[in-house]
């Protein structure tokens, strides 16, 4: 799996809120295996935007798109409870 670069407003996001070892070490387990279990990878309702998302941790998650089959877009990270 390939990831597009990260947007500086994400990264500032990440480091905001003291999520970017976290943030990485999902990331890395999402490149190597996208359905590793701790990552919870899941298909956003609607699901015809297919806009996906996976945990970065138990209050966090990312979102993300598919550019191509191989490629992802990182589009946010926020408070999934919120």
């Amino acid at each position: 799996m390939n990831v597009l670069p990260i947007h500086k407003d994400i990264l500032e996001y990440l480091k905001k809120h003291n999520l970017e070892k976290k943030f990485f070490k999902q990331l890395n387990l999402f490149i190597i295996d996208i359905s590793y279990p701790s990552l919870e990878v899941e298909l956003l309702e609607p699901k015809h935007l297919k806009f996906w998302s996976f945990r970065v941790d138990k209050k966090y998650r990312a979102m993300f798109i598919f550019r191509e089959s191989n490629k992802i877009e990182i589009l946010e990270v926020n408070n999934h409870y919120r």
